[in-house]
C-alpha cells in the first residue's frame, strides 16, 4: 500500500523539518515543504498530495488560512491546520475554510497521528459518497430521483414510485391533497416542521432548496434524512401553473457524518483513558494501600476502623470507575479469576441504585456455580443493566435480580451457565427497537449515549456467554445474562476480612513513582519480606545483577509495565531474561487492557496484579510465585 504523501506548511524551518521527521516515522512521504502561503498553493498544485499540515500563521502575505481555503476550494486537497495560538477569533477563520483537523503545537506523535488518519479517514469516506452518488445519478437518469409535482395551489397531481416509496403515499390516495399532508417533513434537531418548499417556490417564482438538517416523516413513521429542491411549473408563456419537487434520500451520508464525529470523540476518549490510568491508578495504589495499612492496626467495632473500612470501598470504587473507562475506551480483553459471584451481583447492583427511588430484591440461588470472570467488567456490565432499569422507571418501582444455575440442551449454546436474570417493571421496549438495542449509539433517550448496552453486549460475548431480552410494553422487560460456568479452581471473595497471605523472601520492587514505592514497600514490610528499591529498568537491572554476583539474590521483582521516562517493565524483563531466565517477575499496571497484562506469560512474567491493589492481593500474587517451581 502506497504510503500517504503529506505536504507540509511551515515557515519556521527546523519546525518544519521537525514534523517532515516525526511524519516519515509514523510512516507517511513528505514530496515537499513549503515554507509561506503562496509556496503552499503552489506546491499542492504540483504535487497533489493526500493531505496538507498547515501552519495558520504565516509569512509573506498569505496566511494559514486563505492558503488553505484556496487549496480547498481549487484542489480539493484536506487540509490539518497546526498553530500555537487558539483565540476565538482565529478558530471561527478556520472554521469557514471546512479543515479536516486542528492541532495545538506542541503536540504528542500519537496526537498528530490518530488527527492524520481521521483526517484521511474522512476525506476518503467523503469520495467515495460522492462517486456513489455519481453513479447512482448516472444510472437513475432515466428514472430520476423522487419527484412530486403539484397545481398552483400545491396539492398533489403526480408521485414517481421512489416518491410513494420514500413518503408511504400511494399516488392514488395522495392525488388532490395538499403537499404538506403527503410531504411531512421536520428540523432534525428541533423536531418542529418545517414549511414545505412549494409555498416558497409559488410566493418568489425561483428554485428553492430545504435547509440542512430536514427529516421526512413518511405515512408509516419511517424518519429519512433529506436533501431536496423545488422548482416552478411554467406555460410556455412563462406562467407558473405548478411546481416540481425533485427530493433525495441521504441517511446514509448523514450516517457516515455523524459516525465521524462519534469516532473523534472516542479517539480522544482512548488517549485519555491511556493516560488517566497510569496517573490515577498510581495515586489511588498509594491511598488504598495505606488505609489498608492504617486499617491493620486498629480492631474491628472501632470508630476508626469503620471509617477506614468505607474509604478502602470507596476506593475500590474508584479504581471500578477508572476501569470502566479503559473498558469503554479500547474494549480490552478480560483479565479473568475463577470465583464465585453472589456478592458481586448484590454489590454492583446497590451501587447502581444509590440515590435512585428503585428497590432491588434478590433471589440467589445458595449454590452458584464458580464463573471465570474479569470482576471489574461484569460490575460493570451489571451496574449497566441495573441502570438501565432505573432509567425504564422514572415514576420509581422495584427491580428483581436472580441468579441460578442452568444446563442449556438446545441449539449452539449448549453447556453450563449461571443465569443472571434482571427484571423491571418499567415502560417496555417497542418490537421495532428490539433488533437495535445492543448496537452501538443505539436510544431512545434523550441524554443517553447509547453506549450502555453495547458495553453490556460486548463484555459478555467476550467472557463466552450470550444475553436474551424479554419485553412487552407497559409491563417491563427482563435482561437474561447467561456466563458459562467453570470447572477450575475457584478463588474465593470472602470480603474484607478474608486472611492475609504473609511470607519470607528479597523483593525488588521497581516503579517511577515514590508514593507507589513507598506504599507497596510497608506492604511488602508488613507481609514479612526484605525489600529494594528501582526507578526503572535500568537501575533494576544493575541491583538484580549486584545482588546475584553477592549470593543474595532476588526471590521476585515487581515491576511497573509503563515508565514515561526509562526503561518500563516489557523492556527490563527481556534484559534479565537474558542474564537469569529463572527470573521471577511480576508486571504491575494500572492500564488492564494492556496486552502484557492480559498475556503476562507471553513476555516472560510470572505473575501479574493490577493498580491499585490491596495487600491481601500482593501476598497472595508474591506467595504463589515464589511457590512456583
Amino acid at each position: 500500500m502506497a504510503k500517504a504523501q503529506i505536504l507540509v506548511v511551515e515557515d519556521e524551518g527546523i519546525i518544519a523539518q521537525d514534523i517532515q521527521n516525526t511524519l516519515k516515522k509514523l510512516g507517511y512521504a513528505v514530496p515537499a515543504i513549503a515554507y509561506s502561503g503562496k509556496e503552499g498553493i503552489e506546491k499542492a498544485q504540483e504535487i497533489q498530495p493526500d493531505l496538507v499540515l498547515m501552519d495558520i500563521v504565516l509569512g509573506g502575505g498569505i496566511d494559514g488560512i486563505e492558503a488553505a481555503e484556496q487549496i480547498r476550494r481549487r484542489f480539493h486537497i484536506p487540509v490539518v491546520y497546526l498553530t500555537a495560538y487558539a483565540d476565538e477569533k482565529t478558530l471561527e477563520r478556520a472554521k469557514i475554510t471546512e479543515p479536516f483537523g486542528y492541532i495545538l503545537k506542541p503536540f504528542e506523535e500519537k496526537e498528530l497521528y490518530i488527527t492524520i488518519e481521521m483526517a484521511l479517514y474522512k476525506h476518503e469516506m467523503e469520495r467515495r459518497l460522492k462517486e456513489s452518488q455519481q453513479w447512482l445519478t448516472t444510472t437513475l437518469k432515466s428514472i430520476g430521483d423522487a419527484v412530486i409535482a403539484t397545481d398552483i395551489n400545491g396539492c398533489v397531481i403526480f408521485m414517481n414510485p421512489i416518491a410513494e416509496s420514500l413518503t408511504g403515499w400511494k399516488q392514488k390516495e395522495a392525488s388532490g391533497k395538499h403537499l404538506k399532508k403527503v410531504f411531512n417533513i421536520i428540523n432534525e434537531k428541533t423536531g418542529k416542521q418545517v414549511d414545505d418548499p412549494v409555498t416558497r417556490v409559488l410566493r418568489e417564482g425561483i428554485v428553492v432548496g430545504l435547509a440542512n438538517h430536514t427529516i421526512l416523516i413518511s405515512k408509516d413513521g419511517t424518519r429519512r434524512s433529506i436533501d431536496d429542491s423545488g422548482a416552478p411549473i411554467k406555460d410556455e408563456n412563462g406562467k407558473i401553473i405548478g411546481v416540481v419537487l425533485v427530493f433525495r434520500d441521504v441517511s446514509e451520508k448523514r450516517r457516515i457524518e455523524q459516525e465521524l464525529m462519534k469516532a473523534d470523540k472516542l479517539n480522544s476518549l482512548g488517549i485519555l483513558a491511556g493516560g488517566v490510568a497510569h496517573d490515577f491508578n498510581n495515586i489511588l495504589t498509594a491511598i488504598l494501600g495505606n488505609i489498608i495499612l492504617a486499617k491493620e492496626f486498629t480492631r474491628p467495632g472501632e470508630k476508626i476502623y469503620e471509617r477506614l473500612i468505607e474509604a478502602e470501598k470507596a476506593s475500590l470504587r474508584a479504581k471500578g470507575l477508572a476501569q470502566q473507562l479503559l473498558t469503554f475506551s479500547s474494549g480490552g480483553a478480560p483479565i479473568k479469576k475463577t470465583m464465585f459471584i453472589s456478592e458481586l451481583l448484590k454489590e454492583s447492583a446497590l451501587f447502581a441504585l444509590s440515590g435512585s427511588n428503585v428497590q432491588c430484591e434478590f433471589s440467589i440461588s445458595n449454590n452458584l456455580w464458580a464463573v471465570e470472570i474479569d470482576e471489574g467488567q461484569i460490575n460493570q456490565a451489571i451496574n449497566n443493566l441495573i441502570i438501565n432499569a432505573i432509567q425504564s422507571m422514572p415514576e420509581g418501582g422495584r427491580i428483581k435480580l436472580t441468579a441460578e444455575n442452568v444446563t442449556v440442551s438446545e441449539g449452539g449454546k449448549k453447556g453450563r451457565y449461571v443465569k443472571i436474570s434482571i427484571v423491571d417493571q418499567g415502560i417496555g421496549i417497542p418490537k421495532e427497537h428490539l433488533p437495535k438495542i445492543f448496537e452501538p449509539y443505539f436510544t431512545t433517550k434523550q441524554k443517553g449515549s447509547g453506549l450502555g448496552l453495547a458495553i453490556v453486549y460486548s463484555i459478555i460475548k467476550k467472557h463466552g456467554g450470550y444475553i436474551e431480552v424479554e419485553t412487552e410494553l407497559g409491563v417491563g422487560t427482563t435482561f437474561k445474562v447467561y456466563l458459562p460456568a467453570s470447572l477450575k479452581n475457584v478463588f474465593v471473595r470472602k470480603g474484607l476480612k478474608e486472611k492475609i497471605q504473609t511470607g519470607k523472601g528479597k523483593i525488588l520492587v521497581m516503579d517511577d513513582e515514590e508514593l507507589v514505592r513507598k506504599v507497596v514497600g510497608e506492604m511488602l514490610v508488613f507481609l514479612g519480606y526484605e525489600v529494594e528499591f528501582a526507578e526503572e529498568g535500568i537501575e533494576a537491572i544493575e541491583l538484580y545483577k549486584k545482588a546475584k554476583a553477592q549470593g543474595q539474590p532476588f526471590d521476585v521483582i515487581i515491576m511497573d509495565l509503563t515508565i514515561p521516562i526509562g526503561m518500563g517493565g516489557k523492556e527490563t524483563i527481556n534484559k534479565l531474561l537474558e542474564i537469569d531466565p529463572t527470573v521471577k517477575a511480576i508486571v504491575s499496571s494500572g492500564y488492564s487492557t494492556d496486552p502484557v497484562m492480559t498475556e503476562f506469560t507471553k513476555y516472560g512474567f510470572k505473575g501479574f496484579i493490577i493498580k491499585p491493589f490491596k495487600i491481601k492481593e500482593l501476598g497472595e500474587v508474591l506467595y504463589r510465585v515464589i511457590m512456583e517451581k
